[in-house]
């Protein structure tokens, strides 16, 4: 049986990440990273290898092609969950634009949506812990755990 993880280990793993650089596409704590090279990182750690190559991305890739990539993938790889039981270590996948397909993904760091904190990574800021605010609740598109996590 595979390593089990509680959410607050995947909490403190993603915290070990705080301070990397932005970095479009890459994956390297300390090195660079952005919100999908986060959850890639902490995946590697409490699940294992990748499970799926990933393709090249453009920044802007989601709002060019209208597709569902991130939720499509979320739904492969990771186990939903109804947001009434999102909880702390969870994947919270976000809209950038009200019509516009998930484009961007945090760890939620608390045992509730509200008042919820999150970590991840966006163009111009390091990877970080915010707070979940009304705006970005708004956005959310998915709840998801990853499936070592008990």
């Amino acid at each position: 049986m595979a390593d089990r993880y509680s959410g607050e280990d995947v909490v403190a793993i993603a915290r070990t990440w705080l301070g990397t650089p932005y970095r479009h596409q890459a994956s390297c704590r300390g090195a660079g990273a952005d919100c999908l090279g986060l959850v890639r990182g902490v995946w590697r750690n409490v699940v294992g290898p990748e499970p799926e190559a990933l393709p090249a991305y453009s920044p802007d890739w989601a709002e060019a092609t209208g597709e569902e990539r991130i939720l499509e993938a979320a739904h492969r790889c990771l186990n939903r969950v109804p947001e009434a039981e999102a909880t702390t270590g969870d994947v919270l996948l976000f809209r950038m634009l009200s019509r516009g397909p998930a484009k961007h993904m945090a760890i939620l760091t608390t045992n509730s949506l509200q008042p919820g904190g999150l970590i991840h990574a966006y163009s111009g800021h390091a990877v970080c812990e915010t707070s979940l605010t009304p705006s970005w609740r708004r956005r959310m598109a998915g709840v998801f755990r990853f499936p070592t996590v008990v």
